[in-house]
Parts: structure tokens; sequence; C-alpha cells
């Protein structure tokens, strides 16, 4: 699992680096990517958030008590997400451009991208079908425990992409502004993108025969526990909606000083560029460690074992904060020269990527109290409480959506989106410290008498040191004689270097305990 989730996010980073030399990180860029948006928040509205919720374990449930080994429940369930699918997508093509106006505005200076937005929303609104085909296969895979599968498969999608912008960029001319755009161009983009997900799901289907799954279907829903387990995820729904809020409010802002500023790549396309490369380390190491806690931190919790659950999360927190802390710090002191060295090719430039860079700066401080929140939150789940979690999203969406309206409304197009990653930093502050109070009150009493905080201090001051030593690097290849994308890779590489090399000996000097023992330092 852990070597397929990195091989999917090393592919994926170079699509997204093929796909912003193709598209820029301008105006033009933001049409494909809020079209492309779209799909996967209707589909975690429509069944995702069930799925992920409580698919698993009713399967698991119904394989291990029912008569006939689940056969049936599974094949009533699959018949009836996959209906649920097939209407809402149709439903959503034929409403697209009341979608997107959700998303982006329509303004008489911006009509042209909005309807650009449209036509590539109705060519890539057909994903929900398969991102929903894939999510439900791959749970009944897992409920067999098989989980190489869905792990590897989106490898699939993501080389589909990158030869799609591959054949983009060598044989189309790219586009200045929304208005270049050619019909051909747009077909490209909107085929080539829904058939990587339609791979996607469909190469689970061998995988599902060889593990013994027959679909037939079945559409006797009444009295078969469907109701009972769709009900169980109605606080799981409501969590997912409104992180789709807080992300269409996001978008339209971001959209809006794209349209401001079209080819300064100050808006929604940098934004996600910066999101996605902020979010690499909590996808590799937070996620994967959840994977392998959450089963045990469960048996912990229906075992009344609070005192383990506390250990577990407490562990929990000091391995990943041992990584993502000096992460963190790496954006914040080197996010515009990953920009440069990451983006500023093809369509775009050191120019326009340098704003990406300062999202990325913004996002930097942001990891730790996402991934912390990330953990915290999965401590009520073992509890099989999905409702504080709502509560807490809750809050950090008001907190997100009340900060990024001020930076929307007081702060120039230039500096709007930087200030709305800085204001999803502060809102995940935000919601750590009510998830933190929350689950205190839950385990009666702190996770472990303060060892976590003292940790983290430890681990703050080791990454701010690393930090400062790793920009003065970073900012010394300035001297070097190279210039372009030399001299920005010789500027990471260097700032890396110092940056891992100090904070690794930080950690020593401070003596992290067990910390320790992961860096092979003792």
């Amino acid at each position: 699992m852990a070597v397929g989730t990195v091989a999917s996010r090393a592919t994926g980073l170079f699509r997204q680096l093929l796909q912003a030399a193709a598209l820029g990180n301008g105006l033009l860029a933001s049409t494909y990517n809020t079209a492309n948006t779209i799909p996967t928040s209707l589909y975690m509205l429509l069944v995702g958030g069930t799925l992920n919720a409580v698919l698993v374990p009713q399967l698991v449930r119904a394989r291990t008590h029912d008569p006939d080994g689940g056969r049936a429940f599974e094949q009533r369930l699959v018949t009836f997400v996959l209906c649920v699918l097939a209407a809402g997508t149709a439903l959503a093509v034929w409403a697209a451009p009341y979608i997107v106006g959700l998303y982006m505005r329509d303004t008489p200076a911006a009509h042209e991208a909005f309807e650009l937005t449209v036509v590539f929303a109705r060519f890539l609104l057909p994903q929900i079908f398969f991102y929903g085909l894939f999510g439900i296969l791959g749970q009944v895979l897992n409920a067999r425990e098989k989980f190489g599968a869905m792990m590897w498969t989106p490898v699939l999608n993501n080389l589909v992409l990158i030869g799609m912008f591959g054949a983009y960029l060598t044989l189309m001319t790219l586009p200045a502004q929304v208005e270049d755009v050619t019909a051909a161009q747009v077909r490209l983009l909107g085929l080539g993108t829904t058939s990587g997900i339609a791979l996607q799901a469909l190469s689970l289907l061998p995988f599902l025969r060889a593990a013994g799954f027959r679909f037939r279907p079945r559409f006797g829903w009444r009295n078969t526990g469907l109701g009972k387990s769709f009900h169980a995820a109605k606080w799981t729904l409501l969590f997912v909606l409104v992180n789709q809020v807080a992300l269409a409010v996001v978008t339209n802002y971001a959209n809006a000083a794209d349209q401001a500023l079209p080819e300064a790549g100050v808006g929604y396309s940098a934004y996600t560029y910066a999101q996605t490369i902020w979010i690499l380390p909590q996808s590799i190491v937070t996620v994967s460690l959840v994977t392998a806690l959450l089963p045990r931190m469960s048996r912990a919790a229906a075992e009344n074992r609070v005192s383990d659950l506390r250990g577990d999360l407490s562990r929990a927190l000091q391995v990943t904060g041992a990584f993502i802390v000096p992460a963190g710090c790496l954006f914040l002191v080197l996010g515009p020269h990953i920009a440069e060295l990451l983006f500023a090719h093809g369509a775009a430039d050191a120019a326009s990527a340098r704003p990406l860079g300062h999202m990325l700066q913004a996002f930097g401080p942001g990891l730790v109290p996402f991934a912390a929140q990330y953990l915290l939150l999965r401590g009520f789940y073992a509890f099989e409480d999905t409702r504080t979690p709502f509560a807490v999203a809750t809050w950090t969406a008001a907190v997100n959506i009340a900060l990024a309206t001020a930076c929307h409304l007081l702060l120039p197009a230039r500096w709007a989106v930087t200030g709305m990653a800085a204001s999803y930093t502060l809102a995940y502050a935000a919601g750590l410290v009510l998830a933190s109070r929350l689950l205190r009150r839950r385990l009666g009493g702190p996770l472990d008498g303060g060892q976590v905080r003292r940790a983290y201090t430890k681990l703050v001051i080791a990454g701010t040191v690393a930090g400062g030593l790793g920009w003065a690097a970073a900012r010394g290849c300035a001297y070097l004689p190279v210039s372009g994308v030399a001299a920005s890779a010789a500027e990471v590489a260097a700032g890396v270097a110092v940056l891992a090399g100090t904070y690794l000996g930080a950690v020593r000097l401070l003596r992290l305990g067990e910390l320790r023992s992961m860096f092979r330092l003792r």
C-alpha cells in the first residue's frame, strides 16, 4: 500500500508539472482545474462520504454473518450505488452551467472563461460515475483484504494524463489566453482526462473477479440493511458537505483573482498546485500511519482500553511530527525556489510561478495543525463517533470562509489568494484547538501529561533552526554564475541538504527519545 501510494503521488506530481507547462498558472488553467474539481466534489456529496464511512465494516459483517457469505448484500449495495451515480451524473451534466456558477462568476469581462469552464465541465462531469465505480469496487476488494489494486491503479490514470499533456505540448500550439483555445484542444483535454479516470476504475474488474466477486444487479433494497448503513453515515456526509462549501467559496474567490489578473498566476490554479505540493508529506506519512493504527485504536476503544488509545495517539503524533514539522519549515523557507524549479516551464514563466511559491509558504506552517487534527479526529472515529468530527469540520470551515472572505474583500488581487492560503493554515490551527479540547474530554484527560507538547516544542526549535540555515544556503546560491532552472535547482538542492542535515543534528542534540531511533541516530 505504501509503495503504491508513493508511486501514485510521484506520477501524479509529474502529471501536474506537465499540466502547468501546458496550461500555465493563470486563468486558462483555472478554467480546466475548476471544471476538474467539480466531479470529485459531487462524487463525495453523492456517495463518497458514505462509502468511506460505513462500507467496509458493513461488507465484512455481511460476509461473516449472512448465509450466502454476503454475496446478495454486496450485489444490492453495488447496484444501488451505481444507480445513484448514473442518475447524479446525468443530472450534473445537464445542470453544468448552474454548478459552474457556484465556483466561478459569470461577468461580462469573464464570460469567455465561464463558458469554457462549462464546456470543460460537460466533458469532465462523467467522471462522477467512474470515481464512484472505483470507490465501490475498491471497497469490495478491501472487504476481502485485497488492498494493492486500489493503491496502484491510480498510476494508470496518471500515465494517461501524462501522455495527454505530453501530446498537448508537442502537437498543438499553446494558447496564450482563454479566447485562443480551440475545439480540438478542449476535446483532447476533456476526453483524455475522463478516459484516465474510467481506466482507473475499470482496471479493478480483473482483480474483483480473481477475488471471487460476481456482479448481478439486485434491486430489492428494502429491509436489507442498506438503510441502516446509510443512516450511520449522516454525520460523515455533513462533514463532507461543510468542507465542500468551504472549497466552493475559496474557489470562487480565487477565480475572481484570476479574472482580475488573467496571466499573473495569482488565482485558483496556483492555489491548487501549491496545495498539491504541500499535501505530499501528509499523504505519504500521516495517512499511511493512520491506515495501520486505526484498527488497533478501534479495538482499544471497543475494549475500553483508553490508556492504550492515548498511547497510540501520542506515538502517532510524535512520529508524524518528526516528518511533518521539517516539511512545513521547508515549504515556508523555500516555497518560491521550489515553485520556480517545478512550475516555471512551458506556458508558465518564473514571474507567474512566484505567486505560487508565496502560497506554498503560506500553506507551510499549516501542515502541522492539519496533520495533527487529522490524527486526533481518528480518535473519535475509533469510538465510532462521527458527530464530533462534523462539529470540528464546521468550526474549521467557518473560520476558513470568514478569513478567506476578508482576504477577498480587503487585499489586492495579487495577494488575495496568498492570504487565503494563510487563512487555511489559521483555520486548521483553530480546528486543532477545538479537536484537542473535545478529545481530552472524551478521553478523560490529556493524551500523555504533556509529552506531546514537549516533543513538538523541540521539533519546532529544530525545524526553525534548520529552516533558517537552509534559507541562508539557498540565498547564498544566488551568487553562483547560473540562471533559470539551473539556479533554482542549485538553490533548492543546497537549501534541502542544509535543512535536512541541520535538522537531524538538532534532533540528536535535543534528545528526542524514541524519535531518535527512527533516524538511526543512537
